[in-house]
């Protein structure tokens, strides 16, 4: 008997370790339902409180918790988890009826339909885009790239008036997961990358302090998505923009394609 339960002991033992899956992590942009007037792009509101526009959100969020999200990660930082959960567990309890913001629209819904007790923050503001120092020196030298910047935030503010005139609220949203549109969105910041170049730098500087933001966001996710965790983070468009490029060659964490869930 010993040598039998010896035998099996020796065989378990003896088994390769099975490693935990990588986390799987579903990234997915939104526009601002209300403009609050903070973006370089200047947006129209959408209404979303209309019967359709709140049926089809329902829908979405619902198809969205098919992921089986372990933990959904909302564009709040992590100071204010505790304020965002107790309007969560009021939204559960149905005494926080859901603004028109993306961020409870969508994020509240998601982690309902997913069965939570809690949502999840990502969103860092300690460090925001400086771009004072870049505009003032292309002010005062007359940077020919002060011009393309303002061309192309003339286009996007057209385009995107233009979208939301037009398309409904799911090809708004999938709009502002394109990739077409997440590259332009990036480009950006390039445009004036190098204003004050071999002196100062204040393009750089001002680029470098966006991503820096962004790389503080995905260092949330990163600590949040733990192997076999099953993340979905909502976020603005633009951010997203970058973060699904750190996902894409980021090693430890796997990706889940947004366009199926439309």
């Amino acid at each position: 008997m010993k040598t039998t339960l010896l035998s099996m002991l020796l065989l378990l033992l003896s088994l390769p370790l099975q490693a935990a899956e990588p986390a799987r992590v579903l990234l997915f942009g939104t526009f601002h339902f209300q403009d609050a007037g903070l973006d370089v792009v200047k947006q129209l509101d959408v209404d979303v409180m209309t019967a359709e526009a709140q049926a089809y959100l329902q829908g979405l969020s619902e198809r969205l918790a098919g992921f089986r999200p372990t933990r959904v990660l909302l564009e709040y930082a992590p100071e204010e988890d505790a304020a965002v959960n107790q309007r969560y567990r009021d939204y559960l309890a149905g005494a926080f009826e859901l603004p028109a913001n993306e961020i409870y629209q969508l994020g509240f819904r998601i982690a309902k339909a997913a069965g939570h007790e809690r949502v999840y923050t990502f969103d860092n503001r300690d460090v925001e885009w400086q771009a004072e120092a870049m505009f003032d020196y292309a002010k005062a030298h007359d940077s020919p790239e002060m011009n393309a910047f303002n061309a192309i935030i003339q286009s996007f503010t057209e385009e995107d008036a233009q979208a939301r005139a037009t398309l409904p609220l799911a090809e708004l949203l999938r709009r502002a997961n394109d990739a077409e549109l997440e590259r332009r969105n990036m480009d950006l910041y390039l445009a004036t990358n190098a204003i004050g170049a071999g002196d100062g730098y204040a393009g750089a500087a001002a680029a470098a302090s966006w991503w820096a933001r962004n790389f503080r966001m995905y260092a949330n996710i990163q600590r949040l998505a733990e192997p076999g965790e099953r993340i979905i983070a909502i976020g603005g468009a633009g951010h997203m923009a970058i973060l699904k490029q750190l996902l894409a060659i980021d090693g430890r964490l796997e990706g889940e394609a947004v366009e199926s869930y439309f």
